[in-house]
């Protein structure tokens, strides 16, 4: 029997909400599954995780394949590097170590795509100074006194006739 570890649709229409189970490949997505794992909500804002780390490298251990959406969510947790240091036969002090430094980095990268969120808002809500510069300059260098027309073009002054 060949094990996957994958996404079963719950919720409501228009309002998905995920369990994350351990389910035999030759049945539906919503079908009968043999372990729940966690869940995933990608409504909330962050999309909410919650994953029981213990099934999940039980299952790992037993052969199951992740799918490639639980497998990018068990990263997102850190789950895959835990799983590949455990592979390795590292102890847990070094494990729980080197996942401390990978949380570390996680912050900071969120940090840093919030800033440059930031600053691409400011950008769309005043354009810069060089842009304004430039305007101004297109607009010093155009003629500012007119030609004269002769009497016959548009936009010349009609004549007048005055009877007197």
């Amino acid at each position: 029997m060949a094990v996957k570890i994958r996404l079963t649709r719950m919720g409501k229409k228009k309002q998905p909400f995920y369990r994350i189970v351990a389910v035999d490949s030759r049945v539906r997505r919503d079908g009968k599954y043999i372990e729940k794992i966690g869940y995933y909500n990608p409504l909330t804002e962050p999309a909410q995780i919650v994953i029981d780390e213990e099934k999940a490298f039980r299952w790992l251990q037993n052969g199951a394949i992740p799918t490639d959406t639980v497998r990018s969510l068990f990263s997102r947790k850190g789950l895959l590097l835990k799983w590949n240091l455990k592979k390795r036969g590292l102890p847990d002090a070094q494990i729980s170590e080197e996942f401390k430094k990978w949380e570390v980095l996680q912050i900071e990268r969120k940090k840093r795509q919030e800033a440059l969120a930031v600053q691409a808002k400011s950008k769309k809500a005043a354009p810069p100074a060089s842009e304004e510069a430039a305007a101004a300059e297109v607009a010093s260098a155009e003629p500012t006194v007119p030609a004269a027309a002769s009497p016959g073009e548009a936009g010349a002054p009609a004549p007048t006739d005055q009877a007197s």
